[in-house]
């Protein structure tokens, strides 16, 4: 009787009620340069099973055209769009030289050691700019944040890699980045981890549209593969919930050898995910600030208010109560319009005529009214605040959207 007893109680405790949570990580990985209507031509098996699981889109770099958010299609400008989930009039990065970045709009890898230090990160990586100025590895400015693991710089190193005309020292270092990525994530399984490998993007400035940039695709397809399986193997044999997201930093000229411009070609990137819970957004062109959002969503961290006011992204994995948000001033009014996803929610609407954020103070904003986010418009007086810029922003259950006005 006593054993049954015994038998009954510790299958009570462990049974799948009381099992613990699978631990959330994430691999996050930016395939240089690879514009979304190649991705439709090329054989990538791997990245095709990673997004049988959870979806593939196409999605927009580059901020709104013509506009304060308008961001040039180019490497470094997108890694750090990704990076912070803002667009360039934020974060301050306007070329590869990456001359000033703003560290006040914080990376991914900043809000997770600062809410969590506990947890490890790590980066594999084909440039070393990558660690050193975007996330600003150890740097004051950037919060004196440090990866866990690092594995980089061999860019420079002409004695193992000589730099030859066709590029392929750069594929020769992809696969060393790509093979320890997946040594060490099997071995060590760290929270947040970033892969980048350049090889595509050499392809497409050395010989633009070409069977070599076909090639590159299917040498990084192979790639991912071996990150892919050691992603499986964590979650085989440890309880871990592992999310990857797979993306580009722009897409093309049309001639397939430059991009910085904002023809459709090179503002057209996509996204490969295994995410589960994807919502409409995701199918609905998300752009590149949005996986931000969605790799916070994923880690349950909480983002603090002043910070999570200035995302330019929304999370497609998820609830979802609103996306688009657009502000025009005129006659002494602001009339907003945004696209509402969820139904029968309510929002508040703030707005703020200063930017202190940017040099790392508080902006006062000021609340003007309460909406039903089904409306999708709302109008209010300036009267009283009446200035030269406004930072508007819609509140939602799920998060926060904003827009800039900026009288020329």
């Amino acid at each position: 009787m006593k054993k049954i007893i015994l038998t009954l109680i510790l299958g009570y405790f462990f049974s799948p009620v009381f099992a613990q949570k699978a631990e959330k990580k994430v691999l996050f990985v930016i395939l240089d340069g690879i514009p979304a209507d190649v991705m439709d031509t090329v054989p990538t098996p791997n990245i095709d099973q990673i997004s049988k699981i959870g979806g593939f889109t196409k999605a927009v770099m580059g901020g709104n055209p013509g506009t304060y958010s308008e961001t040039p299609t180019i490497s470094a400008v997108g890694y750090n769009s990704l990076l912070t989930g803002t667009w360039v009039n934020k974060h301050n990065v306007w070329g590869n030289g990456i001359e000033d970045p703003n560290y006040n709009y914080w990376t991914i890898f900043r809000f997770l050691k600062e809410a969590r230090p506990d947890r490890k990160t790590a980066i594999f990586s084909t440039w070393l700019d990558n660690r050193t100025k975007l996330v600003g590895a150890s740097l004051p400015q950037a919060g004196d944040f440090t990866f866990d693991y690092y594995f980089d710089g061999f860019e420079l190193d002409t004695v193992n890699f000589p730099h030859d005309k066709e590029r392929n020292y750069i594929f020769q270092i992809d696969e060393l980045v790509s093979k320890e990525a997946a040594s060490y994530i099997r071995e060590k399984g760290p929270d947040l981890a970033w892969m980048y490998l350049e090889y595509t993007d050499d392809m497409g400035h050395t010989y633009g549209n070409s069977p070599q940039m076909i090639d590159g695709i299917a040498k990084a397809d192979v790639q991912i593969g071996r990150v892919w399986e050691a992603i499986q193997d964590r979650e085989k044999n440890f309880n871990e919930d592992w999310l990857i997201i797979i993306t580009t930093d722009h897409g093309r000229s049309a001639d397939g050898f430059g991009h910085g411009g904002q023809s459709e070609r090179e503002r057209t990137i996509w996204i490969a995910t295994n995410a589960k819970g994807l919502n409409s957004h995701f199918n609905d062109t998300p752009e590149m600030v949005d996986i931000m959002p969605g790799i916070v969503r994923h880690l349950g961290l909480e983002i603090p208010k002043n910070q999570a006011m200035e995302l330019d992204g929304v999370s497609f994995i998820g609830k979802l109560d609103a996306v688009d948000l657009k502000a025009e001033l005129a006659d002494g009014e602001i009339k907003l319009s945004w696209k509402s996803i969820s139904k029968g929610q309510k929002g508040r609407v703030w707005v703020a005529t200063t930017n202190e954020f940017k040099t790392g103070n508080l902006d006062n904003y000021w609340l003007m009214g309460e909406v039903m986010l089904d409306q999708e418009s709302f109008t209010f007086s300036t009267k009283g605040l009446e200035s030269d810029f406004y930072k508007v922003v819609l509140e939602t259950p799920s998060g926060y959207l904003n827009y800039w006005i900026v009288k020329k």
